[in-house]
């Protein structure tokens, strides 16, 4: 599959939010993220090259049988994605950047970018939107945390300033009446 392809059409573009994994490189981090994605409602984008195949067992079992509630769309390059993106707000997070992601406001719409594992977002398209820039704290001398948790925190973030919307926020226990 070439191109920009998606399960859902155009509207992928579109969602309440976008993640973007530019070139991933672990089939189960780009799992995890898509069940993620796919729990609340948001699109996911994937920029090639990939570093595995779609139809990799181990993408498949990170996301367990929620494949089907996903909007996924492939693009070529970031050039490509770029052009979707249009001039809907978005924001790149990386270890590199000075700002914390709670320091921004993710409107609804917003794309939010991720890198490889190895060497996160190319560091020309850092410099070129450093103001886009956020990260999540750490301890000093840690790398990074995991692809697919750094993508959750970052996530439920933006979901929690737009209040979870659309989002159930209630449970209930089985043999319960409360």
């Amino acid at each position: 599959m070439r191109g920009a392809m998606t399960n859902r059409g155009r509207r992928a573009a579109m969602g309440r939010l976008n993640i973007v994994l530019v070139e991933p490189e672990i089939p189960q981090n780009t799992g995890n993220i898509a069940r993620t994605c796919a729990c609340v409602g948001a699109s996911l984008h994937l920029v090639r090259p990939l570093g595995f195949t779609v139809t990799d067992a181990k993408l498949k079992r990170a996301g367990l049988d929620y494949w089907h509630m996903l909007d996924i769309t492939y693009h070529d390059n970031l050039g490509a994605l770029m052009q979707v993106v249009g001039g809907a707000p978005f924001f790149l997070c990386s270890t590199k950047a000075a700002r914390s992601y709670c320091d921004v406001r993710y409107p609804e719409g917003c794309f939010l970018f991720f890198g490889r594992e190895t060497k996160g977002l190319p560091e020309p398209f850092l410099k070129r939107h450093y103001d886009r820039c956020v990260r999540i704290p750490m301890i000093g001398g840690a790398r990074s945390l995991n692809l697919s948790n750094a993508a959750a925190v970052v996530i439920y973030e933006a979901l929690r300033q737009q209040d979870f919307a659309g989002l159930s926020t209630a449970g209930s226990l089985s043999g319960r009446d409360e």
